[in-house]
């Protein structure tokens, strides 16, 4: 048991309320943020950024991995693979210090040359962490302590296939479950766990997994979760894996990979990938969908999900290998209201009403969400190399990766 939950009820209200003056910051517990939707909530952030450059609180060598980081209150969630293990590790936000370390065994490799480390990234949340490693073992731990609480080795339990890349859709936890897209055989194309035991709850489909994770959405009153799996999307019923409905998504290429994750603004879902494949949006009408519109030429976002601020959608259009468009497209016409070409590959963080644009060289820019035209407020340089994973923003500061070093830098108001 850790060390929180053995405290008398009464202190653990006397340290929330002593911790009340931090109650409005603004964590980022798992891939895209609270809502998964790469939209940062805190009103902590400086407006400009200095000439100079960002404060760089602290850096620290890691392992290899495209898993962005979590963070929760106390603790940074890191899961990246040194040789032959696996790691998630707890450190200290404000400083980089570690708390506790949790390894297991890999032999995961990555057959195109890329990197081996893990893809998914770890959700933290009611006192746990949940990973989901490159070969497909799903992990619970206690946050406090690094103790495991159970896992699963998903692949060998649904007869998964290796794929292109692994594992790399990050798990959603919504309820009492976790859900994959797993890829298994069998009717084991999407699967949901138990969150406190890791007992399988159900399966459905016989999709192959994408690289995009799942979310959750409300339509009607009722709680889907959404997957794009690599035939398409797939909504179903929360509770039992029930296909409420589905929309074929993908290209003809066998080598093509959906990797964005879906994003939904009201009864819309915005789809998107490369390969020639593009981009739709679709409003859900109880289990019908009616599409608004579709295009290749609009969206194609490759691995970058899009965002959304005030019926306009933000995001990159083209492959990561021919230095892609940044664009603002209107949401519910396909319209594109502006385009700077050959900008380069990267992610995009909506907070308030900017964007917080980490290129793929390093760059962190600063522009405002305005459909009118690109107006770049700020920028610097945080890392160098190759910078494919997701920054967490928590508590104004922003934790980003490259191959082989994490970086927080601070973004607050001076």
């Amino acid at each position: 048991m850790g060390l929180r939950n053995s405290f008398p009820k009464y202190l653990l209200l006397l340290l929330s309320a002593l911790g009340s003056t931090k109650a409005h910051a603004e964590y980022w517990p798992q891939l895209l943020g609270p809502g998964r939707d790469g939209v940062y909530r805190g009103r902590d952030l400086a407006p400009s950024w200095p000439d100079s450059g960002l404060p760089v609180l602290w850096q620290k060598k890691v392992g290899k991995g495209f898993s962005n980081p979590a963070v929760v209150d106390s603790h940074l969630i890191l899961f990246h693979r040194i040789g032959d293990k696996e790691i998630v590790e707890a450190l200290g936000p404000e400083t980089g210090s570690s708390f506790w370390s949790f390894s297991y065994p890999t032999t995961y490799h990555d057959d195109f040359g890329f990197d081996d480390g893990p893809r998914a990234s770890p959700i933290i949340a009611e006192g746990r962490v949940y990973t989901f490693g490159a070969q497909g073992i799903l992990h619970c731990l206690e946050l406090g302590t690094g103790r495991k609480i159970w896992s699963v080795d998903t692949h060998t339990t649904l007869g998964v296939k290796k794929g292109f890349f692994g594992a790399a859709g990050s798990p959603l936890l919504q309820g009492k479950a976790v859900f994959l897209n797993a890829g298994g055989r069998s009717g084991a194309g999407l699967a949901a766990f138990d969150k406190d035991s890791g007992k399988l709850l159900w399966t459905s489909t016989d999709d192959e997994a994408s690289y995009a994770s799942p979310i959750s959405a409300t339509f009607g009153g009722k709680l889907h979760i959404l997957f794009f799996t690599r035939s398409g999307l797939v909504g179903t019923d929360s509770g039992s894996g029930e296909v409420l409905f589905r929309f074929p998504w993908r290209s003809r290429n066998r080598a093509s990979a959906n990797a964005a994750t879906p994003l939904t603004v009201g009864d819309l879902i915005f789809l998107s990938a490369s390969y020639r494949t593009g981009a739709v949006v679709l409003r859900v009408k109880g289990r019908e969908l009616e599409t608004l519109w579709s295009s290749d030429e609009v969206l194609s976002n490759h691995y970058a999900t899009s965002v959304h601020h005030e019926g306009y959608l933000y995001g990159f259009h083209g492959r990561q290998e021919y230095a892609p468009s940044l664009r603002c497209v209107d949401l519910k016409t396909g319209k594109v209201r502006w385009s700077q070409d050959r900008f380069g590959s990267g992610t995009v963080t909506l907070a308030d009403d900017r964007l917080i644009i980490l290129r793929e060289k390093g760059e962190l820019i600063l522009a405002q969400a305005d459909p009118r035209r690109y107006q770049q407020i700020s920028k610097a340089r945080i890392l160098t190399g190759t910078v494919r994973a997701y920054p967490a923003l928590a508590g104004g500061l922003l934790y980003a990766r490259n191959e082989d070093t994490v970086v927080c830098v601070d973004l607050n108001k001076r």
